[in-house]
Formats: C-alpha cells, structure tokens, sequence
C-alpha cells in the first residue's frame, strides 16, 4: 500500500507555512523575526512549533522514534487532521464502529465527509465482514477504538491484525484508555502495518485532561504530512514544559488503584436490585445497565454524583457511563446507589 496515494492531492502538493527559527539552527540567538515583545517574561515568545524536547521525552516514555511522533491540543486535533489529510469532502467517506466515540461522526461533519457507523453486537463484539462490507473504494479512513467507549472493552488483536491487513485505507487505532487494559495496545507493532495511526492521550492515565495534549503515533510520512497541515504553534509554552515535568515520573500507582477500583465498584454493583448489567470494562471506567437510567442520572446528580447517561444510544439503552473515580468518591457512589 503506497499512503502517499491516499492523500488529497491538494496536500500533497502544499507548502506548509515557515517560521525564520525553521533555519535557524542555533541555541542561542537575537530574536527579530517574528514581531514578538522583546522584553522576556517567559511567555514572549512563540513555543517550539516542532515541541522537540517534548518528543524526546515522549520518545523515552513510549519507546517510539521521535520521528514517529505527532503532538496534538487533546486527541481531537489529529482526529480532525487525518480527515483534511486523507478525505476529499462530499466524495470520500470514513467507517467507524458504534457505538464510539462522539468526535470521531463530529469531525466528519465538519470536514463535509459521510461517516458510515456500524453497529457493533449486542455484547459489544466486532464483525470483522460487517465492518469491511461497510468499505467500498471512497472509504479513506477506518476508526477503531480498543479499549472502546463507551463499552470499556478491548477487541481481540487479532481481529485488529485482519482489518489492518484487509482495508486498503487508513486505520485509525483510538487507544486513550489502553493503560488500563489487560492486553497490550499495538504501538510495538507500528512497523508492521504502513496504513496504522494510533491515537493516544495523557488526559486518562496521566492525569493532564486540564493540558489538553493528544498524541498520533504512525509511519514517520504520516506524522511529517500532519506537521504540515497543523496550525505553526498548536502546543503552547505552559503546556510544553508542565508536561515535560509531569513526564519525569509514571503514573503506574494510580493506574494500580483505578483497576482495583473498577474491580471493587462492580463486584459491589452486582449485588444491587436496579442494575439489570454490568459490561466488562479494560477502561478507567464501567457500563451498567439500570433500571429506569434518567431516574438514576437525576437521582445521583441530586446528591452531588456526575455520571454520563448513554441510555439513548443505540446498542446502549438503559446505560449510564461511570467514570472510576478515588476510592472515597467510589464508596459514596455505591452508598448513594444501595439506598435507593
């Protein structure tokens, strides 16, 4: 598969826009190009359009090149990208699983291309034939989310392999909660499939939701195809270096406890008369299904509980998302639901 013939020709051909420091190939130097205040602050000037130290760090986190790296503001501008990169809109379309997540039909509308949703079974497995039968020779993009959202389950790497190896487009693997899974995610794997992007972020697991950072992960002529197309300084200064900083120690306690915690919030779950199902989740968070769902919701934001109300989607009825939340939140959660 040629990815290079996948592009709009528009962007194949596009002269993404420069910055004087682009030349520049010093440390230190008197800045008069780009109009900034002169007078340093520590925010005068314009951050790092290339995030180049952040993407080393990265690279030492996530054992990637560098060179195979994307940052993002949050998941949703590389989920925006790759439609402008890959979709000629009112004639390319896009495939996703459903249910999803939300962003990935929103940014098809924007864009002006057809999302085409395929419906996943009622234990929230995947029909690899159903979902390539949804493809025809205008799909450019494939959406995949494992672990899924809002069902917290993973799918089968095997199941993923077949559609990598089988659609003659771009994959995008949606892997935001894989932190919390069981399985591996397929970011070891990169090198074997050309047509894979993998999205993940640091809002879940790492706790910086509040920086807004994303990240793609994909064959190096992906990732320089989407630092030409992005806005010159999308990463700000603040963000860059909060997240550098919070890089320098793992999460993996806290990860620890939010697995124990969905374990404990579902066990507990089970014994209560108004839950009719709980989903298996690989996610920080659980799917249960409920007796009269918007009397819960209410009930629960009442005494002060935010949970997400799924139950008018399809293949979600009677469904409210429960985020993991510390074990104190936790146990007043499964205190407010036992009582009524």
């Amino acid at each position: 598969m040629e990815v290079r013939e996948l592009l709009r020709e528009n962007i194949r051909t596009l002269s993404p826009y420069s910055t004087a420091r682009d030349e520049y190939q010093g440390s230190l130097g008197i800045y008069l190009d780009a109009n900034e205040n002169p007078y340093d602050n520590g925010y005068n000037r314009y951050p790092d359009p290339h995030q180049k130290v952040l993407k080393q760090k990265l690279s030492e986190v996530k054992n990637v090149p560098v060179e195979k790296i994307f940052i993002g503001n949050g998941s949703d501008e590389p989920i925006d990208l790759v439609f402008r990169l890959f979709c000629e809109p009112k004639r390319d379309n896009a495939v996703s699983i459903a249910p999803s997540y939300g962003m990935y039909k929103v940014a098809a509308a924007i864009n002006d291309v057809l999302m085409r949703e395929v419906q996943l079974e009622p234990d929230f497995s995947l029909d690899v034939d159903k979902l390539l039968a949804a493809t025809d020779e205008h799909t450019k993009l494939l959406f995949l989310c494992s672990p899924n959202n809002p069902s917290g389950n993973c799918f089968p790497k095997e199941t993923i392999e077949r559609i990598l190896k089988t659609f003659q487009g771009i994959v995008v693997l949606d892997e935001a909660y894989i932190d919390f899974a069981d399985q591996p995610g397929f970011l070891s794997r990169l090198e074997e499939f050309p047509n894979l992007i993998i999205l993940q972020t640091l809002s879940k697991a790492w706790g910086m939701a509040g920086l807004r950072l994303g990240l793609a992960f994909a064959q190096p002529f992906i990732i320089e195809t989407l630092s030409r197309v992005k806005y010159p300084y999308n990463i700000n200064v603040v963000t860059q270096k909060i997240v550098y900083d919070r890089l320098q120690t793992r999460p993996d306690t806290q990860i620890q406890t939010i697995i124990a915690e969905r374990k404990r919030v579902s066990e507990a779950l089970k014994t209560f008369p108004l839950i009719r199902k709980i989903y298996p989740s690989d996610a920080n968070f659980v799917l249960v299904q409920v007796d009269q769902p918007r009397q819960v919701y209410e009930t629960l934001i009442a005494a002060g509980i935010i949970v997400r109300d799924r139950s008018r989607i399809a293949g979600c009825e009677g469904c409210l998302r429960i985020t993991i939340g510390t074990p104190e939140e936790n146990t007043v959660l499964l205190d407010t639901l036992k009582n009524m």
